[in-house]
């Protein structure tokens, strides 16, 4: 699909590309969803450029990423996409700058582009060129951007709170809770690490596309590329910071697992040693040696198990006063 937006900010979908292959005049922005290969010819015939496939966007190499061909420029960033799953991913999404001119190649909808479209009526003219669009347009992802990374610490809050409870109620937690805490740090560890990946990618295409001449010629752009080159590397720090509070909780959560562990561990060996010395005074007794005298005794049976009960009481005590229990 691709939708061209027009200098006073009105949408055309394109949908006929038979005939002459033609744009209208006043279009600043061609967005393409998911082309189609004939999508990509009328592009190609109307822009005299040659449209990245999807192939080509996967590419990681920077001089692939980053270039300028027949005075066009071309840009490819990983934004973060479907931030508020469970499975949260990144997107290729390509930028080419021809002429006045802008064109945007994604498949998929990433919601700084719902975003950016629906205030698009909001931007002033002197704005509306393909340049600065693309600085506008980088500038929603990174408010979006800032966005996720607000959400993130929220829930790492909330979840923090969950791992370590209250302590002035001793609230019994149900088996494999901190188990299924781990998950949601997981969880949010990846969610946190796309969001870094993503800025690493557009500090490296805001460095390329800042020495661009439409940026350089236009001092609004390119103090608006220099404010969102510094939102990039503040956010970087801050997404460096939660990563370590992530961390930080995992470890916590593992320790407190292990603690858990060694507390049943503990009862276990505990109780192997209160009831160590009735077994040994039940072992003496039921020995069949011909000459025991106390096999003769007609109290014999209570007195060996008060004998078994007061070796068994003593440790317990014993234990209750050393704080091991």
């Amino acid at each position: 699909m691709i939708t061209a937006y027009c200098s006073n900010c009105t949408s055309i979908p394109l949908t006929d590309f038979s005939g002459e292959r033609k744009l209208p005049d006043d279009v600043v922005w061609i967005d393409m969803i998911e082309p189609t290969r004939d999508e990509e010819r009328f592009v190609e015939s109307a822009l005299g450029i040659e449209v990245p496939t999807r192939e080509d966007l996967k590419d990681i190499e920077p001089s692939a990423r980053l270039y300028t061909e027949n005075d066009a420029v071309f840009m490819t960033a990983s934004l973060v996409w479907k931030a508020e799953t469970d499975a949260p991913t990144l997107t290729d999404v390509a930028f080419i700058l021809v002429g006045k001119r802008l064109v945007t190649i994604r498949y998929a909808q990433p919601k700084s582009f719902s975003l950016f479209i629906a205030a698009l009526h909001r931007v002033p003219e002197q704005w509306r060129s393909g340049a600065a669009l693309l600085a506008k347009l980088f500038e929603t992802v990174i408010d979006r951007t800032a966005e996720i990374l607000e959400i993130s610490v929220a829930r790492i809050d909330i979840l923090s709170q969950h791992v370590f409870g209250d302590r002035a109620r001793k609230v019994r937690k149900p088996a494999n809770y901190l188990e299924e805490k781990l998950r949601d740090i997981a969880a949010h560890h990846r969610l946190v690490s796309k969001v870094r990946d993503s800025l690493a990618s557009l500090s490296r295409l805001m460095t390329f596309f800042y020495n661009v001449d439409a940026v350089q010629k236009d001092r609004a752009t390119k103090e608006l590329c220099k404010t969102v080159s510094r939102d990039i590397q503040s956010l970087s720090e801050h997404a460096s910071y939660i990563a370590g509070n992530i961390t930080f909780l995992l470890d916590a959560s593992l320790g407190l697992i292990n603690i858990e562990q060694n507390s049943i561990i503990k009862i276990f060996s505990i109780a192997s040693v209160v009831f160590l010395p009735p077994t040994l005074v039940a072992s003496i007794y039921g020995m069949n040696f011909e000459f025991m005298p106390e096999l003769h005794f007609a109290q014999g049976y209570p007195y060996s198990l008060g004998l078994m009960l007061i070796s068994a009481v003593i440790p317990f005590f014993f234990f209750r006063w050393k704080g091991w229990l």
